[in-house]
């Protein structure tokens, strides 16, 4: 008896993950885009910026027209192939904070995939650098990818403000917001720009983190340490019989504060 003729094909493991698939074309993808921006930026090294065309791009990455204008829609965008997936781990880095994490600290951590993305290929992070610094249409472009980032930590700051520390004017939280992520992202930039103009030389981890400590001790005061609500820091008891004081305080409440409600609890006892 014949035995049956064996595929060539390897079978699909049973209960893969639907998310592998997904996987494999983020990362075909990924590699179309650097291919491209690749072209692009040889090509602006040689011709020049102006005289670059989508066609020539598109040719000397060896494919159509339309295939560039499915990743890019203009070949100011294709010198920053990168920055659409690194939104998305920036955004997955906030969405997965653990719940003891303040959230400037977690903004921290998700701005810094956008560090690790140029860390990654420094020599070209060093040549893109460069040629932002002399097109204005590259340097707006290098813009509003920042705006992007600023918009994603500013919505998430907004989520996490004390609603007691604000009490008096809730409609400031969005300008706090606001301006913290500005701050991050600002700090981040300057330690990126500094390392760029060193041609990507220097222990850029501890700058880094560097930066985010003094933006942490300016803006940290008002967004709450952990996911639930703080408790308000004036908030202070005594047990009837005198014999045990308990205080509760915000963890960032100044410690002249602290002592002021312990000695209010214990005049009131």
């Amino acid at each position: 008896m014949s035995q049956p003729a064996k595929s060539s094909r390897t079978p699909a493991t049973p209960d893969a993950p639907e998310s592998t698939a997904g996987g494999r074309a983020a990362a075909q993808r990924l590699k179309m885009r650097r291919e491209l921006a690749a072209a692009a930026m040889e090509l602006f090294a040689t011709k020049g910026y102006e005289a670059t065309t989508v066609d020539e791009i598109a040719a000397a990455a060896g494919v159509a027209r339309r295939t560039f204008f499915r990743h890019f829609r203009s070949k100011e965008e294709a010198i920053f192939p990168d920055h659409d997936d690194t939104l998305v781990r920036a955004e997955a880095v906030l969405n997965a904070a653990p719940a003891h994490e303040h959230p400037l600290d977690t903004v921290c951590r998700g701005i810094k995939e956008v560090m690790k993305m140029y860390a990654a290929q420094p020599e070209i992070s060093v040549a893109r650098y460069k040629l932002t610094r002399e097109v204005p249409a590259l340097r707006e472009a290098e813009i509003a990818s920042v705006a992007r980032y600023e918009r994603l930590f500013t919505r998430y700051l907004l989520g996490h403000f004390d609603e007691h520390a604000h009490a008096d004017d809730a409609n400031d939280d969005p300008l706090l917001a606001e301006v913290a992520a500005s701050a991050v992202v600002t700090a981040h930039n300057h330690v990126l720009r500094r390392w760029l103009r060193a041609g990507g030389q220097g222990d850029v981890e501890t700058q880094l983190d560097h930066a985010f400590a003094i933006v942490r001790k300016t803006f940290g005061t008002g967004i709450m340490a952990g996911r639930t609500t703080a408790p308000r820091p004036a908030a202070a008891t005594a047990s009837a019989q005198g014999e045990v004081l308990v205080t509760v305080a915000r963890t960032d409440a100044p410690l002249d504060e602290v002592m002021r409600t312990i000695e209010q609890a214990l005049k009131e006892r």
